[in-house]
């Protein structure tokens, strides 16, 4: 399948002419989930979640579909009536072609303080593609390709290398990347690349892979 990145947190998969979106949300493009066929939402942060990014994407297609959280849902399930499904982790689903499992519950503590939300992770086609959102859940199968959380205000670099670790992709891909300079980037690339244990890859917005 082709991966193409978008800002921040976000992708999109396409395969067999058909297009999956993942978390549009508002630090990605307006026109991140135009064009897609189904959109997946892991949370309702809005760095992933975006009603107008998601509206775009259903104006323009009248028969894409989004997957999503009951947190989500519950937003946004009245404007796109019968187009909107609640997942939740151990759930199993067919969306645009792709086959999609749901892993992991809540988001990752940012302080103590702060109640912690709900959040999925996205398994695509058997372990091609794993998405946690804004978490470090480790899907317990084997991932191909991880997109990985590199910068937020949850994580450190210690923990992002011990999840590539503790995951085992055969490449790990950055996202959530929105918050980190471009002077900081190559401290990033050099110690999750050496200490990772998989091939740590980066692509600017726009830019494609053949996963």
């Amino acid at each position: 399948m082709k991966l193409t990145k978008r800002s921040h947190a976000c992708i999109r998969l396409e395969k067999d002419g058909r297009t999956l979106v993942i978390d549009p949300g508002a630090f990605s493009e307006e026109d991140a989930a135009v064009g897609a066929d189904a959109v997946l939402v892991t949370h309702e942060h809005m760095d992933h979640y975006s009603e107008d990014r998601l509206r775009a994407g259903m104006e323009a297609n009248p028969g894409a579909e989004i997957w999503t959280l009951a947190s989500v849902a519950e937003q946004i399930s009245a404007a796109f009536p019968g187009r909107v499904h609640t997942v939740g982790h151990g759930d199993s689903f067919t969306a645009a072609g792709f086959d999609v499992q749901v892993h992991g519950e809540l988001h990752a503590v940012i302080h103590p303080d702060i109640p912690r939300i709900t959040n999925v992770g996205f398994l695509i086609d058997g372990g091609k593609v794993f998405h946690p959102g804004d978490a470090l859940t480790v899907p317990g199968q084997a991932v191909e390709t991880l997109m990985l959380p590199v910068m937020a205000p949850w994580n450190k670099i210690s923990e992002v290398i011990d999840y590539v670790r503790e995951v085992r992709p055969q490449r790990a891909y950055d996202i959530h990347d929105a918050l980190l300079t471009d002077l900081a980037r190559p401290i990033y690339d050099n110690q999750v690349g050496a200490l990772g244990g998989a091939e740590h890859l980066r692509l600017t917005p726009g830019a494609s892979a053949e996963v």
